[in-house]
């Protein structure tokens, strides 16, 4: 069991460290492509890579389970990723960044509401979420001030209630005793289909020619293969070995992987505001993971 949680907690670990380097990639895309090229293209190559790693066919499904995978490929896949670009076009990269790390706390009390074998949550929880979410701020605005953006702010927190719709239904379709990787898979097929019809209102275009830049075709493999193929496996790897809130609080680590990638990539200046943001963060996680630790040893 010691070694399935260890285990869990890597591939949380690893996801974060890949989540919260994506968006140089996109950065580098963005020069030629719309959010909603991005996002497609890297899915269908995702989902292509799955089809090739795991070519087999799901069977026995009852209808009650595909109703699940359909929920989770709308939630995870279509509405997140569309709520989130949204959000972006009305407020700051900034605003979007600290709304989105409330997940885990949506989380947790969608654990509790849906999810009776999850854990209790205990006050180190809601203690560790405080000091990760102010240890957020601080890094994500680093001195500069906070404006209010009620349309995009209000669509980054529905982004955020998504995501952890999202967790609550990996973690139901992990009971379901299918291999991850075909999981996943289905997943990010009926995510694909529920984002074709939102192509028409994004000016979407295939353009393949601009791929012949190996910069473009680079970054939209490490997006496409890293960051969704393999990245949604090992999420929902840690979901299953984890549960659905212990793995959310991971989230709160995306801010800090994204602000030391743009001081070692990017080149960008480190300022004890962003230090000290980043501690609060990794304490909060803390905080928040280990929280029935105790209570589990009295059992």
């Amino acid at each position: 069991m010691g070694s399935r949680k260890s285990a869990g907690h890597l591939a949380a670990l690893f996801t974060i460290i890949i989540w919260g380097t994506t968006f140089i990639s996109t950065k580098v895309l963005l020069t030629d492509f719309r959010p909603m090229e991005i996002l497609f293209f890297r899915f269908v190559m995702g989902f292509a890579a799955l089809c090739l790693v795991c070519p087999h066919p799901m069977k026995g499904v009852e209808r009650r389970q595909e109703m699940t995978f359909v929920l989770a490929g709308l939630c995870g896949i279509c509405l997140y990723y569309l709520l989130e670009n949204i959000a972006l076009t009305y407020t700051m990269a900034s605003n979007v960044g600290v709304i989105i790390s409330v997940a885990p706390f949506f989380t947790a009390i969608l654990s509790r509401l849906f999810l009776k074998s999850e854990e209790k949550l205990r006050a180190n929880f809601f203690t560790g979420f405080v000091v990760a979410m102010s240890g957020v701020l601080l890094v994500s605005f680093n001195g500069s001030r906070m404006e209010l953006n009620p349309a995009g702010d209000v669509l980054a927190v529905l982004a955020a209630f998504v995501w952890a719709c999202y967790s609550i239904l990996t973690r139901k379709i992990s009971s379901f005793g299918y291999p991850v990787i075909l999981t996943t898979r289905r997943t990010f097929f009926y995510g694909i289909l529920f984002m074709v019809p939102a192509l028409f209102f994004f000016d979407f275009e295939i353009g393949l020619e601009r791929f012949t830049d190996v910069m473009y075709l680079l970054n939209i493999l490490y997006l496409g293969l890293g960051a969704s193929a393999l990245c949604f496996v090992t999420w929902n790897l840690a979901v299953k070995a984890l549960g659905a809130f212990k793995t959310s609080v991971y989230i709160y680590m995306v801010p800090v992987i994204t602000v030391v990638t743009s001081v070692l990539v990017l080149k960008e200046p480190v300022t004890w505001i962003s230090i000290l943001g980043t501690v609060m963060a990794v304490a909060g996680l803390f905080l928040s993971e280990y929280s029935g630790k105790e209570k589990q040893k009295n059992v």
